[in-house]
């Protein structure tokens, strides 16, 4: 069994997806995905956010090489990262929304605490 969700694509496609739900996800707060995606993102994303906390130079050029948006992690060391320096983990939620009407995919929101 693996320790992550497919979500039925290749690696390469699946990996970028991703990085791209997350670099999204820190850039406007909150977004609408379906429940798979969001769980996987939301594990992704709290690790982005621990490199933040940590601020070093070793961490912005790791979280530099995984998103997409060098301003999204500027922004993410400079007031994301901040605000959750007193937390440990736990800074996402997601609410659910129901079923998408064309294929009844579970939908939800996930957002920054």
């Amino acid at each position: 069994m693996a320790g992550y969700r497919k979500l039925g694509r290749e690696s390469a496609h699946r990996n970028l997806m991703l990085r791209n739900l997350v670099t999204s996800l820190l850039k406007h707060g909150k977004m609408k995905t379906t429940e798979a995606k969001a769980k996987e993102t939301r594990r992704l994303a709290e690790k982005m956010i621990t490199l933040g906390k940590r601020g070093d130079l070793h961490a912005r050029r790791q979280a530099i090489a995984f998103m997409t948006e060098e301003s999204v992690v500027k922004n993410l060391f400079e007031e994301i990262a901040p605000k959750y320096q007193d937390r440990n983990g736990g800074y996402t939620r997601t609410m659910k929304l129901g079923q998408r009407k064309g294929d009844a995919a579970e939908e939800v929101i996930i957002e920054l605490v």
